[in-house]
């Protein structure tokens, strides 16, 4: 009775909505323009400009894996009941390199900490592997990030291992964050973790070299494709760069918000 009565006055189950925002940096706005004019000024003289960042860290193993999948009925996946890490296996995370331009993506698929020196490994396997014979003569290379997690603009590490890379390449690497609170608008997550999460929905991800292969089979009919690698390297947590350390970055800034838009240039001797 009372739920019929509630019926009558217009109440319905419904789940919660994720609409409200919380406070917002007053230069949001201002900050994507900014973006936006630099990635088409690289564009616009052949420079690649790639948009990173880390997916969701995985178990691996014979987990339950969201999603639904095509099988015989009445023959589901069977999977764990409890979604434990199992230690010989532990977690990957993939941390993902999308070129804007070419419409390709790199997953460089790790096995231990999520850190800056993790984060710009990727990007360099990235360039090693994809980005250099793509751009072969470029001399520029714009990133756009998120403004925390292993790539955030306060990370110190982050910006002395991207000089490590700007002196072996001879790049000049430009950076540009996101405004905080706003990482779902990065591209890499709406061009290429969405369609790895559709290409793998319903599979358990039992081993590292099915994890491989799901990411590199991930297309779509726009001509997206992934290279993928397996990364077991061992990247410590708790290293700390020193103000030493820091001053020897040869950082540029820029004049609008120069801690979220920057250029580190490779040192010339």
């Amino acid at each position: 009775m009372v739920a019929a009565l509630l019926q009558e006055m217009g109440y319905s189950l419904q789940a919660n909505r994720k609409t409200l925002e919380g406070s917002t940096h007053p230069d949001r706005d201002a900050q994507f323009g900014h973006i936006h004019q630099k990635v088409k000024a690289f564009q616009a003289s052949d420079q690649p400009v790639i948009s990173v960042d880390t997916k969701k860290k995985e178990l691996v193993g014979d987990c339950k894996n969201q999603g639904r999948e095509l099988r015989p009925k009445g023959a589901p996946e069977s999977v764990r009941v409890h979604d434990f890490e199992i230690p010989e296996l532990g977690k990957v995370a993939p941390y993902g390199v999308y070129d804007q331009t070419q419409n390709k993506g790199w997953v460089n698929v790790g096995t231990d900490h999520d850190t800056a020196a993790f984060a710009v490994a990727s990007i360099r396997r990235w360039w090693n592997t994809m980005g250099h014979a793509v751009y072969p003569h470029s001399r520029r290379l714009l990133i756009t990030a998120d403004s925390g997690g292993s790539n955030g603009y306060r990370t110190r590490l982050w910006k002395t291992e991207l000089q490590k890379v700007a002196n072996e390449t001879g790049l000049e690497i430009s950076v540009c964050h996101l405004p905080p609170g706003t990482s779902k608008w990065n591209k890499i997550e709406h061009r290429l973790f969405s369609y790895i999460s559709q290409n793998w929905r319903g599979k358990p991800l039992v081993s590292h070299e099915v994890i491989v292969n799901l990411i590199a089979s991930t297309t779509t009919h726009t001509g997206l494709t992934v290279r993928c690698e397996l990364d077991t390297t061992k990247y410590p947590k708790g290293i700390r760069i020193t103000d030493k350390e820091l001053n020897q970055v040869n950082i540029i800034r820029d004049q609008f918000h120069g801690e979220w838009n920057y250029t580190i240039k490779p040192h010339t001797s």
